[in-house]
């Protein structure tokens, strides 16, 4: 079969997970995105809110079968020898729509082909296929070492749990609630005394409430360093708890910088400043604090932009007094407070 050759890898990516204005939330999933030519497969897919098979928070067995499957070493899940490359970040069922490909050898190479947006056993290619995408030849030394490093490796060492420090406590609980609704697990502590090493290595990340002290801040790191554990920290902007779990997804993205969609982010002067790699839906949502310290979120932006920087004006409403902006795709999250 005709194809150019394509480079083949693998790399860190992450479905932003939240709690959304209309107080729906949505699930925080870690997988891996396929690397082709240096870019995610994924960004062709425009505003596509999926993830590869090669999640971190599936069973081991079924992980690896995942990666048997691409190996060719199983048989294809799907009639006409298709496979699922990306799929529902929610369900994984078929039926809420996947992208498919035929995979094949060719000699020692592989070949996917034939892409298509599959919602049931058979795909119309004439209907649904993506015309612009493939086929793609990979070289089969470079295809098989990517994969067949996860059967040893596995999915990585991500930790998707956080440690929750802070002086309120109630606010505290429902920020852990929140977290683990969306699939973060949180724990609540007012320092990190006596702690064992090996709890210390189950976190990703650690958020500070504003009230916490320099000198307390200080302690908890002292006690992760020691410990040899490299960890992202937050320090919490405001008790509002949609913001706060947009903080902590954002640290605990892994994911290469140069291969995030959402790069860039400034919130001055009543407008968003946006930064975007690839064609792809970005939300803004604006969160205040009122002077009897109430929070309000709303809704200022929601829609496909193309690659590069963006001017979006918001609503004067939306960000008076202390505000922040939260921006946000399907695989990223930024947060900003407003400059004044």
């Amino acid at each position: 079969m005709s194809a150019e050759y394509a480079t083949f890898g693998l790399a860190p990516a992450m479905r932003a997970g939240g709690v959304l204005v209309n107080g729906d939330y949505q699930v925080h999933r870690d997988f891996l995105d396929f690397i082709v030519d240096g870019r995610p497969l994924l960004f062709q897919l425009s505003d596509l809110d999926a993830v590869s098979p090669l999640a971190s928070d599936i069973p081991p067995a079924i992980f690896t079968e995942q990666v048997r499957s691409l190996l060719l070493e199983a048989d294809a899940p799907l009639p006409g020898g298709r496979y699922v490359i990306y799929g529902c970040p929610e369900c994984a069922d078929l039926a809420c729509g996947a992208v498919t490909a035929v995979i094949e050898k060719d000699g020692a190479d592989y070949i996917w082909r034939d892409f298509a947006w599959q919602t049931d056993e058979h795909a119309d290619l004439e209907l649904n296929g993506y015309h612009g995408i493939g086929p793609l030849r990979f070289a089969g030394t470079e295809y098989r070492e990517a994969l067949a490093a996860l059967l040893d490796e596995g999915p990585g060492g991500t930790r998707r749990r956080v440690l929750l420090i802070g002086a309120r406590v109630a606010l505290l609980a429902r920020l852990a609630a929140a977290l683990r609704i969306i699939g973060i697990g949180a724990d609540i502590a007012h320092d990190t005394d006596g702690v064992h090493t090996d709890e210390l290595r189950g976190y990703g990340a650690v958020a500070f409430g504003r009230a916490v002290a320099e000198q307390e801040r200080a302690s908890v790191r002292r006690a992760f360093e020691q410990a040899g554990v490299d960890v992202a920290y937050v320090d919490g902007l405001a008790p509002i708890v949609p913001l706060l779990v947009a903080q902590i997804e954002h640290a605990l993205d892994r994911s290469p910088v140069e291969l995030r969609r959402l790069t860039h982010l400034v919130a001055a002067d009543g407008e968003a400043g946006v930064e975007v790699t690839s064609s792809c839906r970005v939300s803004l949502t604006a969160y205040r604090l009122d002077r009897l310290y109430r929070a309000h979120a709303h809704e200022v932006f929601d829609g496909v932009l193309e690659p590069g920087r963006h001017r979006i004006a918001l609503d004067a409403k939306a960000v008076k007094g202390e505000s922040f902006v939260v921006a946000r795709t399907a695989g990223s999250v930024l947060v900003e407070a407003m400059a004044r």
